[in-house]
């Protein structure tokens, strides 16, 4: 069973989410602050972390920071919850790194779906590099795979491109491979 921590200071709204995780089936350890949402992580590794943005103590952004810069929890999906809707305050949380940002009101289905999208993404990263031979295996192949490419670069020319300079336009014949 996936465990998923909640970090809402709303009471209510954190009883009603926490009531649908578990309904779906997860395991939820909830907190009303961000301060106490960073213990939670620390003490209960969860697999996800969902999190209001404005909360005493610790907002949403100053969890988000904290946990990124930890390389133990630096690989915990994040899910932002607000009630702000601008473009602005999205675009801020996904800067940070944040892998989605739903709005309240939400639906039942919309969360859902966001968490399990965020589970299964985070499941195949850690599945296809995971910590055994197989994993290992698998990572030396791919790095194998960019030496290849590295040799291949040193058999063709290299064009070196500007930052914002146009390299390809609609309809041009292309002449390079870009990667």
């Amino acid at each position: 069973m996936k465990k998923i921590l909640l970090i809402e200071d709303d009471a209510a709204v954190r009883g009603n989410t926490a009531e649908i995780l578990e309904l779906a089936n997860y395991k939820v350890v909830a907190a009303e602050n961000g301060k106490k949402g960073l213990q939670a992580v620390k003490e209960a590794k969860p697999d996800l972390v969902i999190c209001d943005v404005m909360m005493p103590e610790l907002d949403g952004y100053g969890v988000l920071h904290i946990l990124s810069k930890d390389p133990e929890t630096a690989g915990i999906p994040f899910i932002f919850l607000s009630a702000k809707a601008e473009k602005g305050e999205i675009r801020k949380g996904m800067d940070l790194g944040a892998d989605d940002y739903l709005t309240k009101p939400f639906e039942e289905t919309e969360l859902l779906n966001a968490v399990e999208a965020r589970l299964k993404k985070s499941e195949g990263l850690r599945r296809e590099f995971s910590r055994d031979l197989e994993g290992l295996t698998r990572f030396l192949d791919e790095a194998r795979g960019f030496r290849e490419l590295e040799q291949l670069s040193k058999q063709f020319p290299v064009a070196v491109y500007k930052k914002k300079e146009t390299i390809y336009q609609e309809g041009d014949a292309p002449r390079y491979l870009f990667f």
